[in-house]
């Protein structure tokens, strides 16, 4: 293994907000560098003399890595792995290592959040009283908004690894039912249904599955309207898996009782996205941070010092690629 130990960390700023404690990944290395974002044109210059590149969203394509030979080792701050070329990476003999499992319990929680805003009407409620209408009420309480209870209902999980798991506990916590579907491109399991025979059975259906070319729209129009008339749909997975217009249009025409969705198909969405038109009834958009607790990016800054302390003693972890 090399005897090189400077890192550089290309996009700090995207997990650290000055509330983590970076002692134990400062230890692994000679010399850290981090800057708080690097642009495309800022990589080569910035990876110069490295060793190790540290990056969260940062693309290093197979032109970045041939032009940095002294590199030796990615790290990536996240479990996705497709701003690496992996591909040139193994050609160039350099490891990568992501991290896995460290937001499960942040995200499990902020999908139940998401559901349980969705039954309650929460946002509808709150903006309800910030214009007055409960000031004006006639009686002492407002019920302008169909509530519904979790407790007996049925929930559709599409993706039952750590998270999707993590999910279900909660969900029968709250007395639901849980059901799992069949994810395309996998082997066929008895466990899981068809998502055929999966969506009309749920009253509710959370996503927890990769993005790749067979999940990619995997809820189409024709999937939402499977689903019984008033689910509930929420997505902290990623934004491609369904398409957006269609559900955008389920929710105007009223066929859904409402979505939740932590991530688009383009983020940030400089250029728009169909979800953010104002006139969506019942949806909610949160900005990619179900992932974002505290707890869990300090998990990160521990995966990537135990990632880095294993690959300088020479039995690497957590390698993708």
């Amino acid at each position: 293994m090399t005897t090189s130990r400077h890192a550089v960390f290309l996009d700090h700023d995207s997990l650290d907000l000055g509330d983590l404690d970076l002692a134990v990944l400062r230890e692994c290395f000679d010399e850290l560098t981090l800057h708080g974002s690097t642009s495309a044109d800022q990589v080569n210059e910035r990876l110069r003399g490295a060793s190790v590149a540290i990056s969260n969203k940062v693309l290093l394509d197979a032109e970045v890595l041939a032009a940095n030979p002294q590199l030796k080792l990615i790290l990536v701050a996240a479990t996705g792995t497709n701003n690496v070329d992996l591909a040139a990476a193994r050609a160039q003999g350099i490891t990568v290592c992501n991290c896995q499992g460290y937001g499960t319990p942040s995200v499990a929680q902020h999908t139940l959040a998401l559901l349980l805003a969705l039954a309650t009407r929460l946002c509808d409620y709150h903006r309800a009283v910030q214009d007055g209408a409960w000031a004006k009420a006639s009686q002492f309480c407002l019920l302008d908004f169909p509530i519904v209870e979790l407790q007996g209902k049925t929930l559709g999980l599409l993706g039952h690894g750590e998270l999707g798991g993590a999910v279900a506990k909660l969900a029968e916590a709250f007395g639901m039912r849980v059901l799992s579907g069949q994810i395309p491109g996998r082997p066929a399991r008895a466990e899981r249904l068809a998502l055929d025979e999966l969506l009309p059975q749920v009253d509710a259906l959370t996503l927890h599955c990769p993005l790749n070319e067979q999940t990619r729209h995997m809820l189409g129009a024709r999937e939402l309207a499977l689903l019984k008339p008033g689910a509930l749909v929420v997505n902290t997975a990623r934004g491609g898996l369904i398409d957006e217009q269609a559900l955008a249009d389920a929710l105007r025409n009223g066929h859904l009782g409402g979505a939740a969705t932590d991530v688009l198909s383009v983020e940030p969405p400089v250029h728009g996205n169909p979800l953010l038109a104002a006139d969506i009834p019942r949806l909610i958009v949160t900005p990619h941070s179900a992932w974002g607790a505290v707890e869990a990016r300090q998990r990160i800054v521990g995966q990537l010092a135990e990632n880095a302390q294993a690959y300088f003693a020479g039995q690497p972890r957590r390698v993708v690629g």
